[in-house]
């Protein structure tokens, strides 16, 4: 199923959108994710781990953090969680997933997204406002972009490098399925200066960088990831076609 199925509704902000934003134990950004997303017109629904009910929801953030604390590596257990094993049925059934950082770990340990993030080249937590590109203005939550679009996002990472192997690296570019790229010097050396990705229907993004923190100029360096939680605003949901 293509963006293209996914028609933006003219009337769409006079519905209110329920985006769930979850909580691990070890989450930081969550309560940053669920401002993100009441500043770009939504209605933040908190999640805990435990949780298994997603009715009523339009779409779901896994936010920053250290889910669990790590353990393992990062979003190894936590992909494991009541939570993620709902959120993995609903993705596969259309519902919007964007996870940011330790959210876009999780993703990958959950086969939601290929490859895998590992620890940042130089093995030092980099913190910094990031210039990116935006690649991709077709998935769910990037509509509000144009590709091309050059953006200061911040990143806050250890583990931030993404790989994946040849074969996956060609399948995602060749289907436009890099979301983001790093400008201005790789933070992480991640290869071919990926910053994000997405599924092939545009409806599940990883993102490293934080757009939850760049929201407003008075709390960050700017106000450019807020057309993130805008973008997914428009969306209507229709549930992938059932195979057989």
């Amino acid at each position: 199923m293509s963006i293209d199925q996914h028609e933006l509704s003219g009337d769409a902000a006079a519905v209110t959108r329920r985006i769930g934003v979850v909580t691990f134990p070890g989450s930081l950004d969550d309560r940053d994710a669920a401002r993100a997303v009441r500043l770009g017109g939504g209605e933040a629904v908190p999640l805990w781990h435990g949780d298994t009910d997603l009715s009523g929801l339009d779409a779901v953030v896994l936010p920053g953090g250290f889910s669990y604390g790590d353990y393992l590596r990062a979003g190894a257990i936590a992909r494991f969680s009541p939570i993620i094993g709902a959120v993995v049925d609903a993705a596969r059934d259309g519902l919007p997933v964007l996870g940011i950082c330790n959210g876009f770990q999780v993703l990958c340990e959950a086969g939601l997204l290929p490859g895998a993030l590992t620890r940042n080249a130089g093995l030092h937590f980099v913190c910094r406002d990031q210039p990116l590109r935006v690649e991709n203005a077709a998935t769910v939550w990037t509509s509000g972009y144009t590709a091309g679009d050059e953006v200061v996002i911040p990143v806050k990472h250890g583990e931030g490098r993404y790989v994946a192997s040849p074969g996956t690296l060609a399948e995602l570019e060749g289907e436009g399925r890099v979301v983001a790229r790093y400008l201005g010097g790789n933070p992480n050396g991640s290869v071919a200066d990926i910053a994000g990705i997405c599924n092939a229907q545009r409806t599940v993004v990883g993102l490293m960088p934080h757009p939850e923190h760049a929201v407003e100029p008075l709390t960050g360096p700017g106000s450019d990831g807020l057309a993130m939680f805008r973008s997914v605003l428009s969306h209507r949901r229709q549930p992938a076609a059932a195979t057989g």
